[in-house]
């Protein structure tokens, strides 16, 4: 026995022990490599024999896996090293241990099986250990009769998935199956099943994908089970279970709408028994909520929170109804701060819905909110005082003005002292949000009792301005020692500066309580901290200048100058007053709102009249407008005076605090001009500039100015170097000067300029906007369009403006014009437009001869906008000898261009091609003979054409497809014509084949531009005098067949239709017009020249192939026009093989049946076609049936589909196409 002992290695010491761990009987034959080799000496071999042996003690196999786990944790390195030895040992151990875990009842040996096989399968990290172990679990649960001994399988893989969160993934997609054994646990009777489901259920839910996985399975069956588990939960390991996958479940919004629909109709069915009743979330919670656990109470506050943030508008009534905000102001005074802080969160979501104040459930509330603030303030969680302070405030402005929060005095003082101990709070986050509450609580509407005691508000405003006051003695002015302290500075900065503007509403608020709230030492102190506020935070100086103009401070401190300018004792609050608003005036001057920065010059200026005028404005508003229009000489201090006056009218008025009446002042400000005029002086710029902003904007429809006002305006602007410096971007301002033909004439040009370059929107959006049903349009824009609609010679100057202003300016006034063109179709503007921009290339070209493209890069702009005016015109329209100018300016510019200017080329190619098909046919004779007589466009259109096959080019798409279009366009008005050719167009006819054949992707409109080309060119049997179809390279000797079809080949005609073929599967109706025009022209060239050949192409199985594909887009897909055509061809050359005789009769039936009414034009013309060809072809047996649909469709005008006559001239993608030309 001792050299057994020996040869195991066993120490003497410990012995006892260490036999305990050993199979005796067995440990002998077992190789020393599988004895851990620290204490405690667990042998593995050993393990995986002694714990399946039914004769070994559970008392021993508890103690072996307790030594295991023990080693597990102290020594896990070595223990893997034992264990991952050989695999196929690692796996039968795992399986084991499995074994064991569902053979035994005993709970602390299922816990150790549990805890084992977890870290063994976390730490040894095999995919075949993870698969051994989850088909293990998944064939314990499929081959279980009954769940009572799933207990241990379930726990064990939500724990596994628990260790490895990635698992879930692999659960829901390579075990689905395992959900309906989940579901059966789920309504098993015992509750520690149904927790051990619901641990399961979240584990998997917390990963994305398997949530999005299993979400039709929450919803078809696992929602109404899992709400009913919640509801019916009795132990404490259920409900926290079941909540814990209630808040997994709540962080995606498709469950919390399908729990929350459940739950109204839950609510709608309230009482009712059996399975139309459903379980309410929201009343769930509720009883959660009552309970007397403090841990329940929290998740349930957090389960409502995640529900809340998804929408509160949406799920807050919910909760409301239930009366769940009461209970929640009750907890309030919990002394547990988790809690509170939670019931905090949640009222603050349900705050945010209009219900929560209807059903005055804040009046039942507020007391708690004021007791549990004055309790939170004493402890020491920021969080909590965050909070509180949160939900007070928004109560207090969003309580309506008719439902008083306040039914006492007492309650006003407590809640008072509660923020007035907040604000002083060091911490200046809380302090923050007391100034925020503060505010709220100080309107006047809150209290159904006298207003707040002057004493208490006094110590209100006090606190604050106290708070305001420690600013100073921590100034932010030290040098940051890094990039991390100066973020801080700056985010201290920014929070200081939200303070002191909150404390200003607080104030605001205060002063409209009672007059003797305005006491003038109270107002002097807070005067005195905001003056140095700008210099404590001259970060903030701006920002909280214009928030302290927009709260109406302008207004607020000139009338505490007229209220006090009597009493000597008050002289200090007068100074105090001045000095405030000459800071205040430099800040907002000094950061304009649309308005460019004042030059320093200017800055000096405005700081010189504001420090003498301001001390000397002491009268009320009418007395100030009075002073203003005096037409009395006026001297240096009064002028002072004057000028101070009306540029705080100008920044209230700007910051929207318009306390002076419009009408009032408007007389005033024309008097006050006058004035000067009559005494030869200039104004200020920064005066001058507020004198036509006041006059803009408070001159009335009815109102305009005086000539003799209007022409000391055109003086005075002639004397400034630039409008910019007088401009305020303001759509009134726009119509001030647009009102008035002196100052139009003289300033309009650059007043548009300005008006354009100061607009924020880039109007892109407006060119997304189909003119029918469009969405409304801007203000700024709906002014300009009225302007001009009353004065269309506005639109002239923003031409000019389009070519000579940046590109950036002149895309919005394109744009701008454009959606004027489109939204008034009544105003005919299009000859104005025209001249006008032929003046303007006329000039150009003069300029520019060599090179227009060199000579604006906004050149592009102003041909799109040509070619717009252009699509607007009516269809059959003479073209007048302003057309014919332009047309040949146009051409002129082209041929001046080189492939490259595809800016300049493309919108001129449009308006070239609609030129030629938007007028009648003798204009378009006339047309095309001005066009053709200009070599250089031809050449140009030869040297783009040949980019579509040039190997290394990169051209554009649009550009090729418009060139071929007009190359197609000048070959057919050429030939019907006989027009003179000055220049051959060289086309390789091989290339044209081969692009069709192998067309390029995503290029539909360039193949159907091409198969237009191509289709020309066979209607005219090759023999165009302009278009000359040369090869390229050398050719092979021609076939016999092949001089018959000369200049195609037979093996280009069969690549040609295979082609076509594979062009029509793309069903694109466009690019299929142009196939079906393309093969009927193909089959008459080849007919004319070999019948046998034609009959060929026809007769090619694939064509029958074709069919059917295209058929098969719907039930009434044959009705398509393009379909009816090919079947025509296909009956034509009479190809039964592809379309029979019955099948031909299905068609005209089934046409028969429809409503042929709501046929456009075009199907109507393409179905009388293949009737008058079948029965040419004697295809019909029931003749009556033809009759019958001859007779419906001739009942039938072309014009009567429609009130609209069909659209046949579109921009597409940015290429003029007419349809008529692809389509016939």
């Amino acid at each position: 026995m001792s050299v057994r002992n020996a040869a195991a290695g066993l120490p003497g010491p410990g012995r006892d022990e260490d036999t305990t761990l050993l199979f005796e009987r067995a440990h002998y034959r077992h190789d020393p490599c599988w004895l851990l080799p620290v204490p405690p000496r667990v042998c593995l071999a050993c393990m995986v024999e002694l714990l399946p042996e039914p004769c070994v003690s559970l008392v021993r196999k508890k103690h072996v896996l307790s030594c295991f786990l023990d080693a597990l944790l102290r020594h896990a390195s070595l223990v893997m090293q034992l264990v991952a030895q050989d695999q196929r040992i690692c796996i039968h151990f795992i399986r084991m241990l499995f074994g064991l875990l569902c053979n035994v009842e005993d709970g602390s040996v299922i816990d150790l099986c549990i805890e084992v096989l977890i870290q063994l399968t976390t730490q040894l990290t095999l995919e075949q250990i993870i698969h051994c172990l989850l088909d293990e679990c998944h064939k314990e649960l499929c081959n279980m009769p009954s769940m009572r001994g799933s207990l241990a399988t379930l726990t064990l893989l939500g724990k596994l998935v628990d260790a490895i969160p990635p698992l879930a993934d692999k659960l829901v997609m390579e075990h689905s199956d395992l959900m309906e054994h989940l579901l059966r646990g789920l309504v098993y009777p015992n509750e520690e099943v149904q927790a051990s489901v619901c641990y399961l259920y979240g584990k998997l839910y917390s990963s994305p994908v398997a949530a999005e996985i299993l979400s039709g399975h929450f919803r078809e069956k696992l929602c109404p089970l899992f709400l009913s588990t919640l509801d019916g939960a009795q132990t404490k390991e259920l409900q926290i279970n079941c909540l814990g996958l209630l808040r997994q479940l709540l962080k995606y919004d498709l469950f919390v709408s399908v729990i929350m629909n459940k739950s109204v109709l839950a609510d709608s069915t309230e009482g009712v028994e059996g399975p139309l009743g459903e379980t309410s979330l929201p009343l769930v919670l509720k009883k959660l909520l009552l309970s007397r656990d403090e841990t329940l109470q929290v998740a349930s506050a957090h389960c409502m929170t995640a529900v809340l943030v998804h929408s509160p508008l949406k799920h807050a009534p919910a909760f409301i109804h239930a009366d769940i905000p009461e209970f929640l102001f009750e907890h309030l005074s919990s002394s547990s701060e988790v809690l509170v802080w939670s019931s905090y969160n949640c009222l603050i979501l349900l705050a945010e819905e209009p219900l929560f104040f209807s059903k005055c459930h804040t009046v039942y509330g507020i007391e708690s909110v004021v007791r549990s603030l004055q309790g939170s303030l004493r402890m020491n969680n920021t969080e909590l005082h965050k909070q509180g302070l949160l939900l007070f405030a928004e109560i207090l402005t969003r309580q309506p003005e008719e439902i008083k929060l306040f039914t006492s005095s007492a309650m006003c003082r407590d809640a008072g002292r509660a923020l007035q101990e907040a604000v002083s709070s060091p911490v200046l986050e809380v302090a923050a949000e007391a100034v925020k509450a503060i505010s709220a609580f100080l309107r006047k509407d809150h209290q159904s009792v006298p207003p707040v005691q002057y004493r208490e508000l006094r110590a209100l405003l006090e606190a604050m301005l106290s708070r305001c006051a420690d600013f100073s003695q921590t100034p932010l002015n030290r040098r940051p020692l890094g990039h991390a302290s100066s973020r801080d500075s700056e985010k201290s900065i920014l929070r200081r500066g939200k303070f002191l503007l909150s404390t200003l509403e607080g104030f605001r608020n205060a002063c409209r309580h009672s007059e003797q709230a305005t006491h003038p030492n109270l107002m002097e102190v807070f005067l005195s901290i905001l003056h140095s506020l700008f210099v404590i935070a001259p970060h903030m100086k701006e920002k909280f200048s214009k928030k302290l103009a927009s709260s109406s401070f302008i207004r607020l401190t000139l009338e505490l100058k007229a209220r006090f300018r009597n009493s000597l004792s008050h002289s200090a609050l007068n100074q105090v007053c001045s000095n405030f608003l000459y800071c205040m005036s430099l800040n907002l001057l000094s950061a304009p709102e649309k308005t460019g920065p004042p030059s320093q010059e200017e800055l000096s200026a405005a700081s010189a009249f504001l420090q003498q005028g301001l001390p000397q404005i002491s009268s009320r508003s009418p007395e100030s407008l009075a002073f203003l229009s005096d037409g009395q000489y006026v001297e240096g201090t009064a002028r002072q005076r004057q000028y101070s006056t009306l540029l705080l009218f100008y920044l209230a008025y700007i910051h929207e605090d318009r306390f002076v009446s419009e009408a009032e002042l408007f007389v005033a400000v024309q008097s006050f001009l006058l004035s000067l005029q009559d005494q030869g002086e200039h104004p200020p710029l920064v005066v001058f500039r507020a004198s036509i902003y006041l006059l803009a904007i408070c001159q009335d429809k009815d109102r305009a100015l005086d000539e003799s006002v209007v022409s000391a305006i055109k003086k005075f602007l002639e004397d400034i170097p630039d409008l910019h410096l007088v401009y305020t971007h303001h759509p009134l301002l726009l119509r001030f000067f647009l009102s008035y033909p002196e100052l139009m004439s003289r300033f309009g040009h650059r007043i548009l300029e300005l008006w354009f370059s100061w607009e924020e929107s880039s109007y892109e959006e407006l060119d997304d906007v189909p003119s029918a049903g469009q969405s409304p349009l801007p203000a700024s824009l709906t002014a300009l369009f009225c302007m001009l609609r009353s004065s269309p010679s506005i639109l002239l100057i923003l031409l000019d403006l389009i070519y000579s202003s940046p590109v950036d300016t002149a895309r919005k006034v394109v744009i701008v014009l454009r959606t004027f063109l489109r939204n008034n179709e009544d105003v005919e503007v299009s000859g104005l437009i025209r001249g006008h921009f032929l003046l303007i290339l006329q000039q150009l070209l003069m300029e520019h001869g060599a090179s227009p493209s060199g000579a604006s890069g906004n050149l592009p702009l102003l041909l799109s906008l040509l070619s717009l005016v252009q699509l607007k015109n009516t269809s059959e329209q003479e073209l007048d000898s302003m057309a014919m100018k332009l047309l040949h300016q146009v051409s002129k510019l082209c041929g001046k261009c080189s492939p490259a200017d595809v800016d300049i080329l493309q919108p001129a190619f449009n308006f070239l091609y609609w030129s030629l098909h938007q007028t009648t046919s003798s204009s378009q004779k006339r047309a095309a003979a001005v066009l053709l007589s200009s070599t250089a466009l031809i050449e140009l259109l030869e040297k783009t054409l040949v980019l579509t096959w040039t190997e290394g080019a990169s051209p554009s798409t649009t550009l090729l497809c418009s060139a071929w279009l007009l190359a197609a366009s000048f070959s057919a008005q050429q030939h019907d014509s006989g027009l003179q050719v000055h220049q051959k167009l060289s086309v390789e006819l091989d290339q044209v084949l081969k692009v069709l054949s192998f067309p390029k992707k995503k290029a539909a409109l360039l193949s159907a531009a091409i198969l237009c080309f191509l289709r020309t060119a066979l209607q005219q049997n090759f023999s165009s005098a302009l278009v000359a179809l040369v090869p390229s390279g050398a050719q092979p000797p021609p076939a016999s067949e092949n001089t018959v079809l000369a200049p195609l080949r037979i093996s280009q005609v069969l690549s040609l239709v295979i082609g076509l073929q594979n062009l029509l599967v793309q069903k694109d109706p466009l690019l299929s017009y142009a196939c079906v025009g393309c093969l009927e022209a193909l089959l008459d060239y080849l007919h004319a020249r070999s019948p046998d050949i034609a009959f060929h192409v026809v007769s090619q199985p694939w064509n029958r192939f074709l069919l059917f594909t295209l058929l098969d887009a719907g039930e009434s897909s044959f009705l398509r026009p393009e379909i009816l055509r090919f079947m025509t061809l296909l009956v034509r050359f009479q190809s039964s093989s592809v379309l029979s005789h019955e099948e031909v009769g299905h068609v005209l039936q089934a046409a028969a049946l429809a409503d042929l009414s709501t046929l456009s034009n075009n199907t109507r013309q393409a179905l009388r076609d293949f009737l008058l060809q079948v029965q040419s072809m004697g295809l019909l047996a029931d003749h009556t049936m033809a009759q019958t649909l001859q007779a419906s469709l001739e009942g039938l005008p072309l014009s009567s589909s429609s009130t609209q006559p069909p659209l046949d001239m579109l921009c597409l993608g940015g290429v003029a196409v007419s349809l008529s030309h692809i389509r016939d």
